[in-house]
């Protein structure tokens, strides 16, 4: 099954929790603090792997978690990190973050990867909070939650030169002369319902990687017939060869089918236009065929754009279209799918004073929330009362105490932080 788009959840693992413990040994009088840190959460990485040519193991994945760091222990034992969970995708697999609609990565090279979800880090153990002032305290730390995405998994196969064209103008019969791939063939439209790859190798030995890309129709841009779902495909070749049938043995115009082609490609991506192209005129061995090439000539308006006369039934010349193909590769540079401004990585924030936090009320609830606020609940243990001060100590340096106030919050008022509830004083 060749499935080329997923969207996933990817969850990676909480920190351990840091230990709370005291030295309590015979003839150690006064032994301190003793309880260890949390291991890191797991991340969640994706690596390429060349053996596979689709994405059908992350289509039965819709959620995928890291596990838990372990706990730090007594003892000044530290916790170990949790393992890596590695997800194994197809080279040219494009990863995108569905909530920023930015890119995450582009993984086309044979070794790359990435992590998507990083772990959270462990709690600290109460040795870690020992201070001259504070030589032995009685609090430790939950560990930090792991990083939450929604993600949109694409594949977007990495060919040299993608064949287009309508329904049965004989792409894969091509690809199946100019190199050992195997497509299905048959008398019907839509025979081909997966891209097909292909090696192609020049009479001067130069090589490159083809793609039969399923029939296109009119409105496939708009998801008609196969769709949209194999332009994705086309973006990342660097050379673009129409193949046309000029028999005209099924009723088609092939001066119509090539604008129409032209057409589809410019409404997904304008971009591919600006491709180098081919015309590989199909089916010469037919009686109508020379007529109708001279009348195709005569209303191309690319005079330049080169044209192959070829007949991929009896295999006749092809050749030079590999050659072609190969030579001018060369001249060709590889471009980034993608500008730099369009993943993660390179965007740029620029510094805006913003509050860490917000304060609603809802029904007779003062409701705090912000990223910076959770992350302090989660991580705080509420076992003792040393670790419940210094909570509320942390609220009051963030100001939340004094804005609170000014909202005109009163005594005994309730406030919620995620699902916990505690009274104003």
């Amino acid at each position: 099954m060749f499935i080329d788009e997923t969207k996933i959840k990817v969850i990676a693992g909480n920190g351990g929790d840091g230990c709370l413990a005291f030295r309590r040994e015979k003839y150690i009088p006064m032994g301190g603090p003793f309880g260890g840190n949390g291991g890191n959460g797991a991340n969640i990485k994706f690596v390429v792997d060349e053996g596979l040519r689709t994405l059908v193991d992350l289509r039965y994945m819709k959620i995928i978690k890291g596990d838990k760091g372990e706990n730090g222990r007594g003892k000044n034992q530290n916790g170990a990190n949790a393992k890596d969970i590695i997800i194994k995708v197809p080279q040219g697999t494009v990863i995108t973050d569905i909530d920023t609609g930015l890119i995450v990565a582009d993984l086309k090279g044979k070794n790359d990867e990435v992590v998507v979800a990083y772990g959270g880090r462990g709690g600290r153990g109460n040795t870690a909070f020992k201070t001259q002032s504070n030589p032995a305290p009685n609090y430790a730390e939950n560990g930090e939650p792991g990083e939450e995405k929604e993600l949109k998994v694409e594949l977007k196969l990495m060919a040299d030169v993608g064949l287009v064209g309508m329904p049965s103008v004989g792409k894969s019969t091509i690809i199946s002369c100019v190199s050992k791939a195997k497509p299905k063939i048959a008398a019907y439209h839509f025979t081909t319902l997966a891209p097909n790859l292909g090696v192609c190798k020049s009479r001067n030995g130069k090589s490159f990687v083809l793609a039969d890309l399923p029939g296109l129709i009119e409105g496939a841009s708009q998801g008609e017939g196969l769709g949209d779902r194999f332009l994705r495909h086309i973006e990342r070749t660097r050379m673009i060869a129409h193949v046309i049938d000029m028999s005209a043995f099924e009723g088609r115009n092939p001066y119509e089918d090539y604008v129409t082609i032209n057409n589809e490609l410019k409404e997904f991506n304008e971009k591919i236009l600006n491709k180098p192209q081919i015309i590989i005129a199909n089916k010469m061995d037919m009686e109508s065929s020379r007529e109708n090439l001279e009348e195709f000539k005569k209303q191309l308006n690319n005079k330049d754009i080169k044209i192959f006369e070829v007949s991929a039934m009896t295999n006749t010349g092809l050749e030079d279209v590999v050659d072609y193909l190969a030579d001018t590769l060369e001249t060709i540079p590889v471009t980034p799918l993608y500008e730099e401004d369009a993943f993660e990585s390179h965007v740029l924030y620029k510094f805006k004073k913003e509050e860490p936090y917000t304060i609603e009320k809802e029904d007779d609830v003062w409701v705090i929330k912000g990223e910076e606020v959770e992350k302090l609940f989660k991580m705080t243990k509420f076992n003792t009362d040393e670790s419940i001060t210094r909570f509320a100590k942390r609220l009051r340096r963030m100001g939340i105490d004094d804005k609170l106030a000014e909202l005109g919050a009163e005594e005994g008022d309730q406030v919620r932080i995620l699902d916990f509830y505690f009274d104003y004083k």
